[in-house]
């Protein structure tokens, strides 16, 4: 068993296609990543200060994400991949660890990118659109070679965050859902539609009123979670695989307000778009004749790197580079030019046989490419223009001075290893050849399974079936222990229980809470929070609605973790607001909703409609809160 596994493995490591997807994969995973840090910043002082502009934070937390959104932008650009990956991977595991994401500002997401963000470390995926191969080509290209980085990757780096980011996810989801009675009776989907605190502005009534339809989407995912680590590695299966998921976290990203998960889970489908696909796309995009033609002299060193820089971002293939030794008189439009002429600047010909040169042939360039043309049309304004010609025209006359010896001459040895391999001799001890490569993959994969089998036999098997491993001395030993690898692959691989929007969750979840406030003119206002339909409002979402739907008011709510978060928002909107937390009064209100089990006509819109009625205060003077809710007892509102 353990030689086949080791074979199929090997065999993974030799089949070698196309990088693309997974250049676009790590694009759009580190513009996921960038968002969640743009939106930690604009929320940091909610999140990670005591009391927002009251009791302050530490002052690194914002410099700690500024240089995570370099890390994840320099990822997003394929700059330094695996460093920016590497360093990507210690923030995400050092702001879950030891701030309050981890527990009351819980993105419902952060293991899911934990993971993938540990995989990216070793994944070949600057290989495909990014700005180190660009790097490497000007490293080791010289003016008799042009050195192409390469371009293809082992499947394995297509099929291993398939099979453990999304398909042990599911899975392990798939499990729980089995304990939860209305996942049973297809309604899973269904519920969470019709709860004013996770739905969008998105009304998505009309759907969620057709019973058999709702009951079909909620068996279709169940079965599609069950089967997905199954069938994902079969052709056949792949596409049908791709539209199904696909369309799930579409569905999430428009009716519930939880997008950022959305968009995590969907960012991973890009790796099984068909090679096909990418190659037909590719085509498609491409124009069949060049739009620009721009001779460039062979011998130029300078001349020779900026042909490489403009094909690497020549997406569309619009510029055709030509040697002027080689080509110049075979157009007659460069025939009253001579040699010290044609030398001494870079050419362009487009189609209608119109001849551009210095600066021009740049603009031209950047128009013609399409996606860069603003940059153009910039370059060719007044202000602009003449300042341009005028760098360029030293830029160019500088370059007679570089001298082309016979170290620009004679081909320099191209990189064996990946690109910035961190801890290189370890990689080399362990993992450059195949058969080495194949023993780490096996062992890190055995790792995964055990892992997660015992978060899911614990969390989804046992915890469900009502079992007490506490009840003997030798069930508490092995809980302890199961606790701790729980605990360990929680933070450091993402893998942790999948037990989202369960019955346990739901049910006693009848009531909402909001916050009003006076302004200037004596008005009831609604703080930007929640809403009058009870909705939590844009841009309230991600964590910041998983702080207040999933621990500040749950079915169960506790006073302190309550007082806690009604504090920190009032705080921080308040501020927003321009409110004087010296003196300010907010009122909080509740109003009642329903979370059934059966599926029941109009149930969103009923929710929504549902009136508030005032509970409380939140009374701040002169910097501090105080908390009066003498209307209603909330531990009896908890155990009705």
């Amino acid at each position: 068993m353990r030689r086949k596994f080791l074979n199929l493995i090997d065999r993974g490591l030799k089949k070698q296609v196309p990088a693309t997807g997974l250049g676009v994969f790590r694009i759009l995973f580190g513009l996921v990543i960038l968002h969640e840090v743009i939106f930690l910043f604009y929320f940091r002082l909610l999140i990670f200060d005591a009391v927002p502009f009251v009791d302050t934070a530490s002052p690194f937390v914002p410099v700690a994400l500024l240089l995570w959104g370099i890390a994840a932008f320099c990822l997003t650009i394929g700059w330094y991949t695996r460093f920016a990956a590497v360093a990507n991977y210690c923030f995400w595991v050092g702001f879950i660890v030891f701030t309050p994401m981890w527990k009351e500002f819980y993105g419902g997401f952060d293991q899911l990118m934990t993971g993938s963000s540990f995989l990216l470390i070793f994944l070949p995926s600057e290989r495909a659109l990014s700005i180190d191969n660009l790097r490497l080509a000007l490293r080791y290209s010289t003016p008799s070679r042009r050195y192409r980085p390469p371009d293809h990757v082992s499947v394995l780096a297509y099929y291993i965050p398939i099979g453990i980011s999304l398909g042990l996810l599911y899975l392990d989801a798939g499990i729980h859902k089995l304990s939860a009675p209305f996942w049973r009776n297809g309604l899973g989907p269904w519920l969470p539609s019709t709860m004013p605190y996770y739905i969008s502005a998105i009304d998505m009534s009309w759907l969620l009123n057709i019973k058999p339809l709702q009951m079909l989407v909620g068996y279709v995912l169940m079965v599609f979670q069950f089967v997905f680590v199954f069938l994902c590695y079969f052709r056949r299966f792949r596409v049908p695989l791709l539209c199904v998921g696909a369309a799930f976290h579409i569905g999430i990203i428009l009716s519930l307000n939880i997008y950022p998960f959305g968009f995590g889970m969907l960012v991973h489908y890009v790796l099984m778009v068909p090679f096909s696909w990418w190659r037909a796309l590719r085509a498609r995009c491409r124009f069949e004749e060049p739009l620009l033609t721009v001779f460039y002299d062979e011998l130029c060193p300078l001349c020779n790197r900026t042909v490489i820089v403009v094909e690497h971002f020549d997406l569309l293939q619009a510029i055709e580079f030509k040697g002027l030794q080689t080509h110049a008189r075979d157009y007659h439009a460069l025939d009253r030019l001579s040699d010290d002429q044609l030398l001494k600047d870079l050419y362009a010909l487009d189609r209608q046989g119109d001849l551009y040169n210095g600066l021009d042939t740049y603009i031209q360039i950047l128009l013609k490419m399409r996606y860069t043309v603003l940059l153009g049309m910039i370059l060719k304004m007044p202000g602009i223009y003449r300042p341009g010609t005028r760098v360029y025209r030293h830029v160019a006359d500088s370059r007679g001075r570089l001298v082309c010896d016979e170290s620009c001459v004679v081909a320099v040895p191209p990189p064996v290893d990946p690109v910035d391999v961190p801890l290189r001799k370890l990689y080399r001890r362990f993992a450059d050849t195949d058969r080495k490569r194949a023993g780490v993959i096996a062992q890190f994969l055995v790792l995964v399974f055990i892992l997660q089998l015992n978060s899911t036999l614990q969390y989804a098997v046992l915890y469900r079936l009502g079992v007490d491993l506490k009840a003997t001395e030798t069930g508490r030993i092995l809980k302890t222990l199961s606790d701790s690898a729980v605990t360990l692959s929680h933070v450091f691989l993402g893998i942790t229980p999948h037990a989202l929007y369960m019955h346990d969750h739901f049910a006693g979840y009848d009531h909402l809470l909001g916050l009003t406030y006076r302004g200037p003119d004596g008005q009831e206002r609604w703080l930007p929070f929640v809403n009058e339909e009870g909705r939590i409002v844009a841009p309230n979402w991600g964590r910041i609605q998983s702080m207040w739907a999933n621990v500040a008011v749950t079915a169960t709510i506790k006073r302190e973790r309550l007082d806690k978060f009604l504090v920190k928002v009032t705080a921080f909107w308040g501020t927003k607001l321009g409110l004087d937390l010296s003196d300010a009064t907010f009122t909080i209100k509740m109003k009642e909703v329903r979370a059934p089990m059966e599926w029941e006509p109009d149930l969103r819109s009923r929710n929504i409609d549902q009136s508030w009625r005032n509970i409380g205060k939140v009374i701040w003077r002169n910097g501090s809160a105080r908390i009066e809710i003498p209307d209603i007892d909330l531990e009896a509102l908890s155990a009705r």
